[in-house]
């Protein structure tokens, strides 16, 4: 670095300065018409210079300056408040009054972020902000920079501090516990009942020792032989069904709400309800698709599995063409062998769009529990909701109002063929998720 850019480059005057300046000017041209005052203007012209001289040595030479360090986690949770921290330590011996710049990266937009911090001699301090990302993938940090101004307040220097590190936006992981609270005391409410159960369930737990009334079908002959007594198998409640979230990545969820897509509304639920079966010793597995396969992870319930849904969906976009559901259908029947609750992430903006693709869920539904998932669009119920003031309002809410009842009937006409389906609102879609999970294992549906 340059001693120009150093000292010079990195200087800037104040309006203290300029108004000081000023008073100065005005007095020299007072002076001019009464003479008297130009030997006090000269002192006081005189004592402004070795201020401006002393305050730009001791804020640039005699005295170290004061640091910045940022504290941001090593991901951050995509739709959520986020808390970046940064460490001040002001080393001079006087009191300082900062103006703190951290360049956002640029997915924020961010053109006036400005923090102000006033710190006494040899402090250290934090100052706090949130920021809430609308998009998972990389976020890129740049410098922080200070702006050191002393009591004097003639001039400010800036400086520069390298601070740039690149941090992950990944799906929503923030309200996992949030989810799981809700889980636990939604489960305590519900209380347990007996429910006739048909069949028999094949979930072993252990060998005991034969007592009456135990069914002799479960009988363990090689155990019975090396005891030398009667020995059965035990069976329980099998708890581990298997699930699968499936998250359509075609055009119409790239429609936004509120900052995030669909999709991404979608992504987010998707983890939580990932937590909320593991939690709940179920089998949890991850299908995407558009016009072209996705990412497929086999469901299982080790808790890797959850990190590895959540590598999975921080990489999935939104494709731009028509979801391809005969694919689905087919990928469906050659990876899911055992009858699966499948929660099917997607859009239907109208009956027509529907109907070109309710053969093969029906085909799917055949196999599996499937549960469709899709919103409702809020907007229209908004402007649904106004008051129609002239012709052209009247014929916006006629329409608006037109194509929410289709929402609905998508509803109907899936619930005539014996499919589960959710409609809901894009910010209570974890909510009306992890509800209806929960009711059809407290059904025991699955």
């Amino acid at each position: 670095m340059s001693i120009y850019q150093k000292y010079i480059g990195n200087l800037f005057v104040t309006l203290r300065f300029y108004v000081a300046t000023g008073a100065c000017v005005v007095l020299y041209v007072a002076a001019f018409f009464l003479p008297s005052l130009f030997a006090v203007t000269n002192i006081l012209f005189t004592v402004l210079c070795f201020l401006l001289l002393a305050d730009f040595l001791f804020l640039f030479v005699f005295f170290k300056p004061p640091t910045a360090l940022r504290f941001v986690g090593d991901r951050l949770s995509n739709g959520d408040e986020n808390k970046v921290q940064i460490e001040l330590v002001n080393k001079m011996p006087f009191t300082i009054d900062l103006k703190i710049i951290d360049e956002l990266p640029e997915q924020f937009q961010e053109r006036d972020f400005l923090i102000t911090k006033k710190l006494l001699p040899k402090q250290k301090s934090f100052v706090t902000y949130n920021i809430t990302p609308k998009q998972r993938g990389e976020y890129i940090f740049g410098n922080i920079l200070l702006y050191i101004q002393s009591q004097m307040g003639l001039v400010r220097i800036r400086r520069n501090i390298a601070a740039g590190e690149t941090i992950k936006v990944y799906p929503s992981f923030m309200q996992l516990g949030k989810y799981q609270l809700m889980a636990q005391a939604m489960s305590t409410e519900q209380g347990s009942k007996r429910m006739r159960k048909i069949g028999h369930s094949m979930e072993f737990e252990q060998i005991k020792d034969y007592v009456s009334g135990d069914d002799i079908r479960t009988i363990n002959w090689k155990a019975t032989a090396r005891k030398g007594q009667l020995m059965v198998n035990n069976y329980v409640d099998e708890r581990s069904q298997q699930v699968y979230c499936i998250i359509d990545k075609g055009r119409l969820m790239k429609m936004p709400f509120y900052g995030l897509s669909l999709l991404d509304y979608a992504i987010n639920a998707s983890l939580a309800l990932t937590n909320i079966c593991l939690q709940k010793q179920d089998r949890i597995g991850l299908i995407t698709f558009a016009n072209k396969y996705g990412s497929v992870i086999a469901a299982d319930r080790q808790p890797i599995q959850r990190e590895n849904i959540m590598q999975a969906l921080y990489r999935e976009n939104t494709a731009f063409l028509e979801s391809d559901y005969e694919m689905l259908y087919t990928q469906i029947r050659a990876k899911i062998k055992q009858r699966s609750l499948l929660v099917l992430f997607t859009n239907f903006e109208s009956l027509n769009g529907l109907k070109r693709q309710v053969n093969y869920l029906r085909s799917i539904a055949r196999h599996h529990l499937l549960l469709v998932v899709f919103f409702e669009n809020t907007e229209l119920t908004k402007l649904s909701g106004e008051e129609a003031l002239n012709v052209e309002d009247v014929y916006v809410k006629t329409i608006a109002e037109k194509l929410a009842f289709e929402k609905r009937m998508v509803v109907k006409e899936l619930q005539k063929y014996g499919i589960l389906s959710i409609l809901s609102s894009p910010q209570n879609l974890t909510v009306n998720t992890i509800n209806k999970y929960l009711e059809l294992k407290a059904r025991q549906a699955i």
